[in-house]
């Protein structure tokens, strides 16, 4: 499929770590839900949270308080087409003002259009590429406790999983959000 260029629907979720108020740094993380992404009813969910840009940083969450303020990384690697490398987006300032991460603020930056990260992967044997541009034009409709719940591994498809970095603890970690979800 190199070199094709396709559109897929996407569900995004902009989030606070630690929930602090708007202006304050926090932990931004970048939840995206592509869907279809392997066929019908098939989506990828990629996880990423702010970080830095450097070779060790991108490997590190780096709090800040403005949601396109700098890069966001999957911290641990995944498996790309069979290399194992980080997966990070660089959002595209444009000039707007902050965008907080909380829904107003959100609501605010996007009334004068979408927002714009590239998707890169890299490895330590290739530099940073670019794979797709994810465009954030409308906010779901949500309550406050509302939408999707994003899981690495429930969601991920051939040639695009997570690595084996703490894949265990962290599959645990997410059956037991599940369950805990599941019981209400």
């Amino acid at each position: 499929m190199a070199g094709r260029t396709r559109t897929y629907a996407a569900t995004v979720r902009l989030s606070r770590a630690a929930g602090l108020p708007g202006r304050l740094p926090d932990g931004l993380g970048l939840a995206v839900r592509v869907q279809h992404a392997d066929g019908v009813d098939r989506p990828l969910d990629l996880l990423l949270t702010s970080s830095g840009r450097g070779r060790i940083t991108r490997h590190l969450p780096l709090p800040r308080a403005d949601a396109l303020g700098g890069p966001y990384s999957s911290l641990l690697p995944y498996r790309v087409g069979g290399r194992r490398g980080v997966l990070t987006a660089f959002p595209r300032r444009s000039g707007r003002a902050p965008v907080h991460g909380d829904p107003a603020s959100l609501k605010r930056a996007l009334a004068s259009g979408p927002l714009l990260f590239d998707l890169c992967a890299e490895s330590s044997d290739r530099p940073r590429r670019p794979f797709a541009v994810l465009t954030v034009r409308a906010p779901l409709p949500l309550r406050r406790h509302e939408g999707p719940d994003f899981d690495i591994y429930a969601h991920s498809v051939p040639g695009f999983t997570p690595g084996s970095a703490l894949a265990r603890t962290r599959r645990a970690a997410y059956r037991g959000s599940r369950a805990g979800r599941a019981r209400g």
